[in-house]
């Protein structure tokens, strides 16, 4: 217990040590590359984001997701759509976005999560391939292969925003609204019946936990979030295509909730963080040709991370709890008990 309270200590400590050096990031000099770090701290952010938003079906349910980047795209072309035809403004288009995202997940997730394990994550998977043909062959609505270009950047008391530095408080005003909102989500009501669900199922529904009404509503809530990343990447970009929405994207957001530790809040920002970081760094160091092959360093590194620390970089804390208690259980059963006094035999009338 005493070890708990010290480590939850230790990490707002931490906290406090770190955010005011993220806030004065962008006016530290850094020379020429100063513009190209706060880029990649942006992108690392809202991959965070992403990963955060895809943590609450595997990490908080125990449900395998591979069409999260599907949410991530139908969430861009909302906010691109609407902000082309429309010209709405960004504090209004990421919440339409969300909706749209969540509409999406109930209506994706109440009739396939009676599924599980590797059906579930079939269906998944073909759901993000749906939506990337959807945005490559309806040419009416989002011009399909062409692309959606013209979108506006977001703006703030009529000040558009085009500089990097804007885009990085931009995404760090996005990334703690959806860290509060994860967090109070897993210490709730809806979070302890999650775990419920990922640990045990029938024992769940024994206790009577609504199976599909909790899976449904934390498929709901992962796609509001993607879509509200996919909002905020088509109005950084102002311009959005059907090859960035792939499959290789949700298996790059899962890679990173894996490598951070599974139901990890803090574990999934950090997995995010190294990832893209290491991203960036073989973009420099590769070829252009073989940039592509960066999976295959990233697959090392998880074969790596499940020798040393399966449970990821900062596994989830309930977890390491849960699997304290198991160990000493098998100590304590390992442990011989005591011989009781045995009497001696009498010797039975024939031996006499």
């Amino acid at each position: 217990m005493m070890k708990r309270i010290t480590d939850r200590v230790s990490r707002k400590q931490a906290s406090g040590l770190l955010l005011p050096l993220v806030l004065i990031l962008p006016w530290i000099p850094m020379g020429d590359s100063g513009n190209y770090i706060i880029r990649v701290l942006t992108t690392a952010m809202l991959y965070m984001i992403l990963a955060l938003g895809l943590n609450i079906v595997p990490g908080f349910n125990g449900l395998l997701d591979l069409g999260f980047v599907g949410f991530y795209g139908i969430g861009a072309y909302t906010a691109g759509l609407l902000t082309v035809h429309y010209n709405l403004s960004f504090w209004i288009i990421v919440p339409l976005a969300a909706l749209n995202g969540a509409l999406w997940g109930i209506l994706l997730g109440a009739p396939t999560l009676r599924l599980t394990g590797d059906y579930f994550a079939i269906v998944t998977f073909g759901f993000s391939e749906l939506v990337v043909m959807t945005m490559k062959n309806e040419i009416w609505l989002t011009r399909g292969p062409m692309g959606l270009p013209g979108i506006s950047p977001p703006s703030l008391f009529g000040h558009p925003l085009t500089r990097d530095w804007e885009f990085y408080y931009l995404i760090i005003f996005l990334l703690v609204m959806v860290v509060m909102i994860v967090s109070r989500l897993e210490n709730s009501r809806i979070g302890r019946a999650w775990f419920a669900i990922r640990e045990n199922e029938i024992a769940a529904q024994c206790c009577g936990i609504n199976l599909i009404r909790y899976k449904v509503t934390a498929f709901a809530i992962s796609a509001s979030i993607g879509a509200a990343g996919g909002a905020f990447f088509a109005r950084w970009f102002t311009f959005i295509h059907p090859d960035m929405f792939k499959f290789w994207e949700s298996v790059l957001i899962l890679c990173l909730i894996v490598l951070g530790g599974l139901g990890s809040v803090v574990g999934t920002m950090l997995g995010a963080l190294v990832l893209m970081s290491l991203s960036e760094i073989l973009r420099s160091v590769l070829p252009q040709e073989l940039f592509h092959a960066r999976y295959l360093f990233f697959g090392a590194l998880l074969v790596v991370m499940m020798r040393l620390r399966p449970a990821g970089i900062l596994p989830f804390e309930r977890d390491q709890e849960n699997k304290a208690r198991q160990k000493a259980r098998r100590l304590s059963g390992r442990m011989p008990a005591e011989p009781e006094a045995q009497k001696p035999l009498s010797a039975s009338p024939s031996q006499e």
